[in-house]
């Protein structure tokens, strides 16, 4: 009985190490979902602001596992032809006009084959000999009767094809769905997923990751671009920062030579397009308030 707790936590230790190797930084709790997400072959519904780094996850895995990434992006209006397959009609057509100058009988069989078939994200994920990471990206802005197909194809893993019948998954992808809350989803797929949170960073997790990402970065101006990143998202803004964000500024002050943030306030305030992506945030972030929050930062 004592030797499972330990088994399970090296597999988690040894899978965040290897998203960190894959330069996403997971906390235990994390680690331990995809873990269990790829032991039990369960969906993963992963919800959280925009810009917390939830389309990272997917990206990270696919790295550690060293498997392909397949993602299906969603918007209003998705479609099985979008997202799961279609037919090549063009190519169909051409095969009848050649059948057909070679006086030869056009079969529906032979038209509708996988030779014209289109496979979209939903089916290329599920056709691949080893499993890949099927992300799929922003759930919540497709629209119910796409999210109820979406059930059907996550419980069985197969697709019907009218014209040629039900393709069975040859293996079952890790799949990860975000979601940024813009409108509820349904219970049923709740219940289909196992269930992960993803909040901002607090300061000591998004300092290891900027590190991370920008290895070379002076170590007092990473602590004083965090540190302002944290208060910025304390202030009324209609957009608050994201780790994308953090990135990005980093990044720029990297390029401009900047060493701390107090050296050249005009320059640093130019800079501030990497972060703040509204007109009210920017008349917002005053000089004065900048120079505070610096002066907060050290």
């Amino acid at each position: 009985m004592s030797e499972t707790p330990h088994t399970e936590n090296k597999l988690v230790s040894n899978l965040q190490r290897d998203l960190f190797e894959a330069e996403y930084v997971a906390d235990q709790s994390l680690s331990s979902t995809l873990l269990l997400m790829t032991k039990l072959q369960r969906p993963l519904l992963v919800e959280g602001d925009a810009g917390v780094g939830k389309t990272e996850i997917a990206k990270a895995l696919s790295k550690s596992f060293d498997c392909p990434l397949i993602r299906l992006q969603c918007y209003e209006g998705l479609d099985v032809n979008s997202a799961v397959y279609e037919w090549n009609y063009q190519h169909q057509l051409l095969s009848i006009k050649i059948q057909e100058a070679r006086d030869l009988p056009t079969s529906e069989k032979h038209i509708f084959s996988e030779e014209f078939l289109l496979k979209r994200p939903l089916l290329e994920a599920i056709s691949l000999p080893r499993s890949p990471v099927l992300l799929i990206d922003e759930i919540d802005r497709a629209d119910e009767a796409f999210e109820a197909f979406l059930l059907e194809v996550l419980s069985d893993f197969q697709i019907s094809i009218p014209e040629l019948g039900t393709i069975t998954a040859s293996s079952i992808p890790h799949v990860i769905l975000t979601s940024n809350g813009t409108r509820e989803l349904s219970d049923a797929l709740r219940r289909r997923c196992l269930y992960y949170y993803v909040d901002y960073p607090d300061f000591d997790k998004e300092l290891r990751i900027v590190r991370k990402r920008l290895p070379d970065i002076n170590r007092q101006l990473s602590s004083q671009i965090v540190e302002c990143i944290q208060s910025f998202r304390k202030l009324d803004l209609r957009k608050k920062p994201g780790i994308g964000e953090t990135l990005d500024w980093a990044a720029a002050l990297i390029q401009l030579n900047v060493e701390n943030l107090s050296s050249d306030p005009e320059l640093i305030m130019d800079t501030l397009v990497c972060v703040l992506k509204t007109r009210d945030d920017r008349n917002l972030v005053t000089k004065d308030v900048l120079e505070q929050l610096v002066m907060k930062a050290g």
